[in-house]
């Protein structure tokens, strides 16, 4: 069933599209909701026990801040990607569908991963300890999910768009981590990291070594802001002696 506008303005009671603030669809058996795409001002959304498999009208919702689809049809967390660009999300409510799979743990941590400005999720509060284990554990997610196309039930030809917003992630996160690491290391009055060295660690790297390196890094990253002056110097103690260590390794290695 398609959530119509004329159903929107009667349930939100509202005059116009772009006036509704929140949409209350609990419970209607939905399974498109196309014209979320019209909703630039909505707040607040409860699509919960419904059958709704596809995200993507979300993605224009700007001033979200609760989301409610418990209890749908969403198959995967790929969908996430939908959300991961909702600068106000912070309420999402995600249990009861097939994408949480047989894995709580992972489940949680891959959504937090992609949506750490989440406040609650499945009704329960997130902390800054889930969300630095979010950065281990969780899945990170670069690509809408792969849709099928309804008359050949064949999976859409996307692949070559995935690979190349794979690529571009991959690029805006390199150059994300070395601001960030030599924004830390002139904190910490550290030279900083050449590009060049900075990304040679990664192409020649399997990509499990290269995932676990990213992940730990992106950890160090977020705790470092949690540290106080006396903390952050016992920190660059340590990494300058780390980094004798490995200056006189490749002076002997050359």
């Amino acid at each position: 069933m398609r959530l119509t506008r004329a159903a929107v303005l009667a349930r939100a009671k509202a005059a116009a599209l772009d006036g509704v603030r929140r949409l209350n669809c609990w419970g209607s058996r939905l399974t498109d909701i196309s014209i979320c795409r019209d909703l630039p001002n909505i707040e607040v959304i409860t699509f919960s026990v419904n059958g709704i498999s596809d995200l993507e009208p979300l993605n224009q919702c700007q001033n979200l801040s609760e989301l409610y689809l418990r209890n749908n049809n969403i198959a995967s967390l790929n969908e996430l990607f939908y959300l991961k660009n909702l600068p106000r999300l912070r309420v999402l409510w995600l249990s009861e569908n097939p994408c949480c799979g047989s894995d709580p743990h992972h489940y949680r941590m891959t959504v937090l991963r992609n949506l750490p400005s989440l406040q609650k999720l499945d009704n329960q509060a997130v902390t800054e300890e889930e969300l630095s284990q979010a950065l281990v554990d969780g899945e990170e997610i670069t690509a809408p999910p792969a849709r099928r196309n309804v008359e050949n039930g064949c999976p859409e030809s996307i692949e070559s768009s995935a690979a190349e917003s794979t690529t571009e992630t991959e690029s805006e996160l390199l150059n994300f981590r070395l601001e960030e690491t030599n924004k830390i290391r002139e904190e910490l009055g550290m030279k900083p990291v050449p590009r060049d060295k900075f990304s040679s660690f990664s192409p020649r790297e399997t990509d499990c070594n290269r995932k676990r390196r990213n992940n730990v890094l992106n950890a160090i990253l977020l705790l470092m802001k949690e540290l106080d002056a006396e903390s952050l110097e016992i920190v660059q103690q340590t990494v300058g002696r780390r980094l004798q260590a490995l200056q006189k390794k490749e002076l002997q290695e050359e």
